[in-house]
């Protein structure tokens, strides 16, 4: 877990699931004084004000985490659109959508994959790469995430085109 103890997991984990919320990632970027304690959180209907709210909560109970010596700047934030995807769990969630994953070493003769996330398990994922189902374990993924598309509307007296 990219330099986060498993107590700082559980302790955020605690009071978010007694918020019927859900700790989807945790993570520590950067170094030394410009360190970024980056909080991701999932449930229904997170708006910028409960995200403020959930922040300062969160704030409180990190003031007297030992695990955390030095200046570091809490970030809360939702998932969002766009967003990564780093533990089985995220991929889980993310079957029937569009993802982009980067691989360490080629995989079905590429290392960049485009496409729909079709499965997932604990060791890997599948996924439909134009009409072909490719299997990618979990570590050859270097990086991955899903994908939004912007879907524009049509301008008044014209009809939309298919791309």
């Amino acid at each position: 877990m990219n330099d986060v103890s498993a107590s700082l997991e559980k302790l955020i984990g605690d009071y978010l699931g007694a918020e019927r919320l859900e700790l989807d990632d945790l993570e520590m970027l950067g170094q030394e004084r410009g360190r970024i304690l980056r909080v991701v959180i999932d449930g229904q209907d997170i708006g910028v004000d409960h995200l403020a709210e959930l922040s300062k909560g969160i704030s409180r109970l990190l003031d007297h985490e030992t695990d955390l010596e030095g200046s570091y700047t809490l970030e809360v934030t939702s998932p969002g659109l766009e967003r990564k995807l780093r533990r089985p769990a995220h991929y889980s969630k993310s079957i029937g959508r569009e993802v982009a994953v980067k691989t360490r070493t080629e995989v079905g003769g590429e290392r960049n994959h485009a496409g729909v996330l079709v499965e997932s398990d604990d060791n890997g994922i599948v996924m439909n790469v134009d009409g072909e189902d490719r299997r990618i374990e979990f570590d050859q993924v270097r990086s991955a995430r899903t994908v939004f598309r912007w879907e524009r509307k049509p301008k008044p007296g014209k009809k939309a085109t298919r791309s």
